[in-house]
């Protein structure tokens, strides 16, 4: 018995320390950030016994730092069901937001809230289930874009950060490194480019970033290039070196005659132990936004900004306050030349994990923070939003479901169908009437267009036909002026409202729709009376009517239209009643006539009253009322024109 006894001891010994040394290992592991190694250490130990807590903590927490806390999900479940604590229940909601799992997140929030005091924690919490309850709301901030994976470029490891410049597609991926990352487990990231035009690229001609030389044993990515394409900054880290930065660092390289420099240190980094990493310039270059950890932010990653200074770098980095950086995590900057600001979070009301995001003032001019929506956002991560043609073509990065890899490129356009087109071709014909009444065309008329602003938006001589065309567009108001010398000038409104098909049932993309109107000007001749008709006194009045401003007011315009003219306004009575009571009367009523128009805005100069009682009568020895109405008239007759 004693042999067995001493072997059984001795097996159970050397399982004890085996325990032991994967313990430490895995700890080692955890420590030194290697998350992949750490989980497989911990899984062999979990398997075992799947009642470890402390297994259980690590892998929990491996998933979490590494970017895949929708796995951590099942380990902080058995923790909080043994040891509850507000952390292991704030990362619980977390994880199962990731995974969709709305209402359980929720549930998890409020059992950490109600296991602290602690202010800031419970305001974050706050802010968490504030942003659950705003969801169900998000739609697309912008409408009528697809999102497409771009297959062909594309790998089964991590491909994102694309962006263009110089006719060239640079991106961060993962396809040429021959060693691994250790808390991912996946390969280093390196940088690459291929040419491209546009959304177009040539995904057969794919190299190595062959401005400079990428490092092995590190990660590289997430690179900027300036407007002018003469800088290049990305960020740098992760490095198994001792003598390496201990932290992911933004580097630069300058292009200097022949080539680019050898990427260096950025001062605007500040400190080697800071977290410094995805940036971006602004439109013109002065200004460097990327993400930090550094101290005195509002949470875990926030977003800088940083000034370029009279030597050329950058710094005096300024937080780009609360509205934008939350409790959580902001990468991926990308400002555009209106003034939005587009960038990532974890934190800002979402879907998932990292949320596409745009800043921009309202009317108020308060900036506030949009997502960008369903069509653009995913339960993943979804970030790196660059425009090739703002704002209705780009490029996003996204580990969404379907995809083709890890991190996949997807681009977006704008699929809002293009308006049917409707051409409004007006003919405008100008003509003149004869004594006889009949029309006669009256080309070499000058024809002047109008918009609803009274800026000029076209003019021509009618042709030989007596026309001249316009281009119009539909559901809009016009003015057209004639003027021919020799003719009274004349002005009128033309609209194209309600003259036009609805859109919406129309076929072909462009539709030319033909309209007509005809002008008809009258000969201008000296000292030629023409008959005001309708000018209707009361009797043995001289007051205007109502009824009568609506004739004067023809006579207004025509004034207005043909601002050289000077006019004798005169009236005319019956043979009924005295001689000089009708030539008092005739000449009180023009000059009535004369003060309206004055009333109007027209210069009293130009024009003059006079009252021909009957003195003038068209009908003498008339004898029907009807005779007598024809003598009873108002008439003018233009007795100077201006600069002739």
């Amino acid at each position: 018995m004693k042999p067995i006894f001493f072997y059984l001891a001795l097996c159970l010994f050397l399982f004890l320390g085996a325990c032991k040394s994967l313990f430490e290992k895995g700890d080692e592991q955890f420590l030194s950030g290697q998350y992949q190694y750490a989980i497989g250490t911990f899984n062999q130990i979990l398997a075992k016994d799947s009642s470890n807590l402390k297994a259980r903590q690590v892998l929990a927490e491996s998933y979490r730092l590494s970017n895949r806390i929708e796995a951590s999900t099942p380990h902080y479940q058995a923790l909080v069901a043994v040891e509850p604590t507000f952390a292991s229940y704030f990362h619980l909601g977390q994880s199962l937001k990731a995974n969709q799992q709305i209402e359980a997140a929720k549930q998890a929030w409020e059992e950490a809230a109600s296991l602290t005091s602690d202010q800031g924690l419970l305001a974050r919490v706050k802010q968490e289930l504030g942003s659950l309850a705003l969801v169900s709301d998000l739609a697309d901030y912008f409408s009528n874009y697809q999102l497409v994976n771009y297959r062909e470029l594309n790998t089964a490891g991590a491909d994102y950060a694309p962006l263009i410049s110089e006719d060239f597609l640079y991106f961060t991926s993962g396809r040429a490194s021959s060693n691994l990352y250790s808390a991912t487990g996946t390969p280093y990231h390196q940088l690459f480019r291929t040419r491209a035009e546009g959304l177009k690229v040539d995904a057969g001609g794919i190299q190595l970033l062959p401005e400079f030389q990428n490092e092995e044993g590190l990660n590289q990515a997430a690179l900027a290039i300036s407007p002018d394409g003469n800088t290049l900054i990305y960020a740098r880290g992760n490095s198994t070196s001792f003598k390496d930065y201990p932290e992911t660092t933004l580097f630069v390289s300058y292009f200097r005659g022949a080539g680019f420099t050898q990427p260096i240190w950025m001062p605007v980094n500040e400190d080697e132990t800071w977290w410094n990493s995805t940036p971006a310039f602004s439109a013109d270059g002065s200004e460097l936004y990327f993400a930090s950890t550094r101290p005195g932010g509002y949470g875990g990653v926030d977003l800088y900004k940083a000034s370029k200074l009279a030597n050329g770098d950058f710094g005096n980095a300024l937080n780009l306050g609360p509205t934008v950086n939350t409790a959580g995590n902001e990468l991926f900057p990308r400002p555009t030349k209106d003034g939005k600001f587009f960038f990532a979070s974890d934190s800002h009301p979402g879907f998932g994990k990292l949320d596409l995001f745009v800043a921009e003032k309202n009317q108020e001019g308060v900036q506030v923070v949009t997502n960008l929506g369903p069509t653009f956002n995913s339960k993943g991560d979804d970030f790196g939003i660059f425009f090739t043609d703002y704002p209705k073509v780009g490029f996003i990065s996204s580990n969404r479901e379907g995809g083709k890899g890890d991190d996949d490129i997807y681009f977006f356009e704008d699929k809002t169908p293009k308006p049917k087109i409707i051409n409004v071709l007006l003919n405008v014909y100008t003509k003149e009437v004869k004594a006889d009444g009949k029309e006669l065309i009256l080309p070499q008329t000058r024809v002047v267009l109008y918009g609803e602003d009274k800026r000029q938006l076209g003019g021509d001589l009618s042709n030989a036909q007596g026309r001249v065309r316009f281009t119009l567009s539909p559901e809009n108001d016009y003015s057209i002026i004639a003027s021919r010398s020799g003719y009274f000038s004349k002005s009128f409104g033309y609209t194209t409202k309600g003259r036009t098909p609805d859109p919406a049932t129309l076929i072909q993309e462009v539709t030319n729709i033909t309209l007509d109107t005809t002008v008809i000007l009258d000969q201008l001749i000296l000292e030629k009376s023409i008959v005001l008709d309708n000018i209707y006194y009361d009797l043995a009045k001289a007051d205007i009517r109502s009824d009568a401003t609506l004739e004067l007011d023809k006579l207004l315009k025509i004034l207005k239209d043909n601002p050289t003219i000077r006019i004798e306004l005169s009236s005319h009575t019956d043979s009924r009643s005295g001689d000089a009571y009708n030539l008092t009367l005739s000449q009180r009523r023009a000059q009535s006539a004369v003060d309206y128009l004055v009333s109007q805005g027209i210069l009293a100069d130009r024009l003059v009253a006079k009252g021909y009682g009957e003195t003038q009568l068209l009908i003498k020895n008339a004898q029907t009322e009807e005779e007598h109405q024809t003598n009873r008239r108002t008439e003018f007759k233009v007795i100077e024109i201006k600069g002739n």
